[in-house]
């Protein structure tokens, strides 16, 4: 299959271009607003497939609306049926066609010219009305609040909400992309077809800003946010795309003693924590029991002997464990236990438990693993 992108450098253009690459039996070609309009005559005649994507949003003059929207789409008609093409067509319009505005009135214009190509030509249109679309690589400062909104808070810059009540409806980059490429084979006979993309997200203004602040704040708490909403999911990864690339490593707090030290790493509310320890040679932690929290020890480097004892029996279990044989023990709940660097060089642990350590609620008691009997 070969494909021809129009706007193949704007935000859905980017990415579309980078997952139609992905696939091992296509050829992409790209047409974007600089482009000599020869290039579209060249590539318009070659292809299966044309996502239209160009058009003009936020023009200088009113005017610009038709002529970057109907116009260039128009263009495009003419070279196709001076060529005798017909391949089909994939339109990025928007919810705003519905509306009578100059932006949505040139928008459903080009959707108008579209459907009668496709009578004149018997040939297949497909047009995705597409509401706020979000996710890496939009431009910021420009038509998208949620990438302004990111570039600016990971760069302690002020954002302006005017109103915070407001309801956007939001549909995640990689989502359209995936519908734009597997919709093409659905298209199979003639006519125009109105195209969605799924999920549709309904949030409040204020609720995205606060999210954003919480994503901010989490490289200094490594607190994530919870991951089961597939938006907050979908919302992080594109905050985290707009954090400036001289600043994407942060430092976590060191807390040391004499035993060595211990970094907390991620802090999740629904899946624990996980934290790491570098222990000096002849150092034993632990010696202490949880009643509802539950542990995972693996030993990433050096040598450890790892204790258990049921609090209601005196038997000792011991594993004894290296870093070059990866291995994973879990401490139940009612078990005292220790870890003790039993070689000559430092210790390092990776742990997780299964709930964050709160000072108020420690659930853990100090008991020595080894009782009086052994």
């Amino acid at each position: 299959m070969k494909y021809l992108i129009t706007g193949s450098e704007g935000f859905i253009g980017k990415n579309l271009t980078v997952a139609l690459r992905q696939k091992s039996d296509c050829q992409v070609f790209g047409f974007d607003l600089n482009d000599d309009l020869e290039k579209l005559k060249k590539l318009a005649g070659k292809v299966d497939v044309i996502y239209h994507l160009a058009g003009i949003n936020r023009p200088e003059k009113i005017e610009e609306y038709e002529k970057g929207n109907l116009g260039f789409t128009e263009e495009l008609i003419g070279i196709l049926e001076s060529l005798n093409a017909k391949p089909i067509i994939i339109f990025s319009s928007s919810i705003q066609a519905a509306l009578d505005n100059p932006y949505g009135i040139s928008k459903r214009k080009a959707e108008e010219a579209l459907k009668l190509w496709a009578e004149r030509n018997k040939a297949t249109v497909g047009i995705y009305r597409l509401p706020n679309v979000f996710g890496k690589w939009c431009r910021p400062n420009y038509n998208s609040a949620i990438a302004t909104f990111c570039y600016n808070i990971s760069r302690n810059l002020e954002i302006k909400v005017t109103n915070p009540e407001r309801i956007m409806q939001l549909v995640y980059i990689d989502d359209v992309v995936s519908s734009m490429i597997n919709e093409v084979n659905s298209l199979i006979e003639p006519g125009t077809f109105y195209l969605e993309v799924n999920p549709v997200y309904k949030k409040k203004l204020s609720e995205i800003v606060d999210l954003l602040y919480q994503f901010k704040r989490s490289r200094e708490t490594s607190l994530l946010p919870d991951f089961k909403d597939s938006f907050i999911k979908k919302l992080y990864a594109t905050y985290v795309s707009y954090i400036p690339e001289n600043e994407l490593a942060y430092y976590p707090e060191v807390k040391s003693d004499n035993r060595g030290y211990l970094v907390e790493i991620i802090k999740s509310n629904n899946s624990g924590q996980i934290f790491y320890s570098i222990t000096n040679p002849g150092i034993t932690r632990g010696n202490h029991f949880h009643n509802t929290k539950v542990e995972k020890f693996c030993v990433l480097e050096g040598e450890a002997m790892i204790r258990l004892r049921s609090i209601l029996k005196d038997r000792v279990i011991e594993y004894k464990v290296a870093g070059e044989n990866p291995c994973i023990v879990d401490i139940p709940p009612g078990y005292t236990h220790s870890i003790e660097n039993i070689g000559e060089k430092n210790l390092i642990v990776l742990f997780w438990a299964n709930e964050i350590f709160n000072q108020d609620l420690p659930d853990t008691y100090y008991l020595e693993v080894k009782s009086e009997k052994n």
